[in-house]
């Protein structure tokens, strides 16, 4: 096994070397010019930005941080850097030797108003990147918000290949993966749980986010881990040039946003913090005498960020979110009540620094904490639930922009990982009792990589990746034993560091773009993915009982293999981007819960024995179709797809849908800006129903003296189709005031030290009563020969409208 490993890492440092020799054999006497490019409005780095030298097909993107490396031969050129929204920027440059050039773009005059998804028009048929796709944070405002609150996974959702599990339910479903198997980052460090209120809101506070870009296929070999899609979320840095302050009042939560420079173009820094306060609406309503007083519920979340520019070479950000939800019920009738709080927190430390002007180094230390508690009382009895996961990461990354066209990318990343997979304790007035509950499991997961991408020919371009992986659990650790009838029969404990269970893999990665002609392009992908973490859930719901637990002796990783290929197309000035792409995914190694499995079986046993292992497929078709910019813009997206399983143990060992599986989903998300006062969004979701299992008959058992159910297959039945139309409009409050100049004794028009508007929404415009689950209902007695089943529907919300009123000073 060592040797194996030993030869792994050989071969992906060797493909390094290689890589790295054959850049510089390549080049000619040519010089390079770098440097980073910003809002001039703000300071903030602009990602995306294109760089060219105009009249040559030489050019590039701005990276995360805004840095560009662009290399020619000596000569004179003119350099355009251009980013929608802004205006062109245009220097001429004399190139007699490598150049240091930064620049700051300013927002258009007739542009300023225009809303657009992306920021380089022509990457959309140019690069390797397909599955991919970057949202504008100003997009996501326009959109109608539920009861006012601007929702980062709910505009995902709307995007093709993206599935929700229905109402209430802030889950991402990509290309049949399931939930956990999306790598959600916010500034480099991983979210565990992305949902507020079970769901219903997700942990984002739009006014602190810069960038969201989402990876369905075709994952560079930087990122790793899961199998589905990467969520890669960059907060904003801070005005580095003025002191501002942004806020939104609404009706059931209120926002606040600071930022300024610490010292001014050099250090920044932004806060954000939100809370609901429907605890404190509802409080009122709730008579002293009521059983349920006592009861409520509410989530608040802070985000933080301050940076420091050193110098043109050094830069250091340090980052950070906490955020909670607490819902707490009272009987007090029954002198029952039970709290659960649950949250995230993160820290991310990061340092950039630029080597060279081909060389760039990003180097991180990030802490990721998720836990979930459940706490109850009856009378004199308590007792405590809780679970979680924490996590400490180091990553290094770099990024060498070689002159003949490659830009390398390699790095390591490792992460020490503390999973909390149950544990419980109870209390019986002065007695405490010990519930059982698996202690804490420890597993380090590593990776390093290395990725080129680069011309083949001037219609054919490469993007190759190489990852290797390796997860290593280690003690303390207690392994029960079972026998065929699942009763322990005994146990193995390891020692602190002792190794438990060890896996390595390679992970390869192929993008390809074949260019047709200026605005078309075909592109094919290919990603093998390994997961070494998993969720295991027995409720669609992020309650306790679903628990993030590590590969082991019983559970290999998970693993996915996807290939994809679309046409990509631009119309109109590259004014309308489409995109059609055809996917298939193989998943192995899923995990399901056993029939009848109940989550106390978890406590004094290894999460894993009550476990089952079994596989997946899913693949479909994706169009998209975007507008870009324009007083009218907006996409509509269609996915037709079909996602199975397949367990031994579960249907007979028969393939069945996923329980997320729709064969339809339809989005259309559009604004129009009528004019400087009024803009105006929609939102219109079509989709096939959901899956569920559901009882075929039941009959009473004489032995237990109860009625016993029995379920038909796996998600045999479907819900009715979903469908939903939002609406929004925005007025933009008067921006200026008639003031009267002391000296001239003319009134003139300042602006506004406030500036403001007014955002009013309506969920669910036609009170469509979609279902958020199904049960049956039996009614009548066996005796009386009246029994029969009803089948009912539970519907969440009808039409909802809210208004929200937003400031910026």
């Amino acid at each position: 096994m060592k040797r194996h490993l030993r030869f792994r890492w050989v071969v992906l440092f060797q493909l390094l070397f290689i890589l790295l020799a054959n850049s510089v054999l390549a080049q000619e006497k040519k010089y390079t010019i770098s440097g980073v490019i910003t809002d001039g409005n703000n300071g903030e780095s602009l990602i995306g930005a294109t760089v060219q030298l105009i009249n040559t097909n030489l050019g590039t993107v701005t990276n995360t941080y805004g840095f560009y490396s662009l290399s020619a031969p000596a000569g004179s050129y003119t350099l355009r850097v251009s980013y929608i929204g802004f205006s062109n920027f245009e220097q001429e440059i004399k190139l007699t030797s490598d150049l240091k050039f930064n620049a700051s773009l300013t927002t258009k005059a007739i542009e300023a108003q225009m809303v657009v998804i992306s920021g380089n028009a022509t990457k959309n048929v140019e690069s390797t990147e397909m599955s991919r796709i970057n949202l504008d944070i100003e997009k996501i405002k326009a959109l109608p918000a539920f009861l006012g609150e601007v929702d980062l996974i709910k505009t995902i959702q709307l995007l093709p290949g993206v599935m929700s599990a229905g109402e209430g339910n802030n889950g991402l479903y990509v290309r049949g993966g399931g939930p956990d198997q999306n790598l959600i980052l916010v500034d480099d460090a991983v979210v565990y749980n992305a949902s507020h209120l079970f769901g219903f809101f997700s942990i984002f506070n739009a006014d602190a986010v810069k960038n969201v870009e989402l990876i369905k296929g075709g994952m560079p070999a930087q990122y790793g881990g899961r199998l589905a899609s990467v969520l890669d979320i960059n907060l904003k840095e801070g005005n580095s040039k003025k002191f501002q302050v942004d806020g939104g009042i609404g009706l059931i939560a209120s926002r606040l946003t600071i930022q300024g420079p610490i010292k001014k173009d050099k250090s920044s820094f932004i806060f954000s913090g939100r809370r609901t306060y429907i605890d404190v609406l509802a409080k009122p309503f709730i008579p002293k005498t009521s059983n349920a007083f006592g009861s409520g519920y509410y989530f608040y979340d802070f985000n933080g960020k301050i940076n420091y520019q050193f110098n043109d070479r050094n830069q250091v950000y340090l980052s950070g979110y906490y955020g909670k939800d607490k819902f707490s019920f009272v009987n007090r009738r029954s002198d029952l009540n039970f709290t659960i709080p649950w949250g995230n927190a993160t820290v991310s430390a990061r340092w950039n620094h630029l080597f060279s002007d081909r060389l760039f180094l990003t180097t991180s230390l990030t802490f990721s904490d998720y836990n979930f508690q459940f706490r109850s009382r009856f009378d004199q009895f308590s007792a405590t639930f809780y679970s979680g996961i924490r996590d400490y990461t180091a990553k290094v990354a770099f990024s060498y922009f070689p002159v003949n066209k490659h830009v390398i990318k390699f790095g390591a990343i490792h992460t020490r990982h503390i999973f909390t997979p149950n544990i419980a304790n109870a209390r019986s007035g002065d007695a405490e009792f010990n519930l059982g509950g698996e202690d804490k499991i420890y597993g380090h997961e590593s990776g390093v990589y290395v990725s080129d991408e680069f011309d083949l020919s001037s219609r054919i371009k490469v993007a190759a990746g190489l990852r290797l992986s390796h997860f290593i659990q280690v003690g303390p650790f207690t392994r029960y034993q079972k026998d065929l009838l699942g009763r322990t029969t005994g146990s193995v404990k390891y020692d602190d560091f002792e190794k438990v269970v060890a896996y390595t893999g390679l992970e390869p990665r192929l993008s390809v773009r074949y260019a047709l002609r200026e605005s078309q392009s075909l592109k094919a992908s290919y990603t093998r993915n390994l997961q070494f973490i998993q969720l295991a859930s027995i409720s669609p719901l992020n309650l306790p009982t679903d628990i993030w637990i590590p590969s082991s002796e019983l559970l290999k990783p998970q693993i996915g293999n996807q290939i994809a290929a679309g046409y990509f197309r631009n119309f109109s000035n590259n004014k309308y981007e489409t995109s059609v792409e055809v996917y298939y995914k193989d998943l192995q190694n899923l995990i399901e819960y056993r029939n009848g499995a109940q989550p106390e079986d978890n406590l004094g046993d290894n999460v894993d024995n009550n476990l089952i292992i079994g596989s997946g497929e899913s693949y479909g078709l994706e169009v998209f179709l975007k507008k870009v910019y324009g007083d009218f813009n907006g996409w509509i997206g269609y996915t037709l797809s079909k996602t199975t399983r397949r367990f031994d143990e579960i249907n007979d060992g028969a393939v069945f849908a996923a329980k997320y599986d729709r064969r339809h989903d339809l989005s259309v998300a559009l604004t129009y800006n009528l004019n400087a006062k009024w803009s105006f969004g929609s939102v219109f979701i079509f989709g096939t129903g959901a899956r569920i299992t559901l009882p075929v008959s039941r009959y009473y058992s004489v032995q237990e003296a109860r009625f016993v159910d029995v379920f038909g297959p796996r998600n045999a039945t479907t819900m009715a189709a979903y469908h939903r139309l939002d609406l929004s409009a925005t007025y933009q409050c008067k921006t200026t005031k008639t003031v009267k100049n002391p000296e001239t004794g003319e009134y003139e028009e300042r602006p506004k030290k406030v500036r403001s508007n007014w955002n009013f929404s309506i969920y669910n415009l036609y009170n469509r009563r979609n279902p958020y689950f199904l049960y049956n209902d039996f009614t009548g007695t066996v005796q009386e020969g009246t029994s029969r089943v009803v089948l009912k529907q539970v519907s969440l919300f009808p039409v909802l409208p809210s208004v929200t009123w937003n400031f910026s000073f």
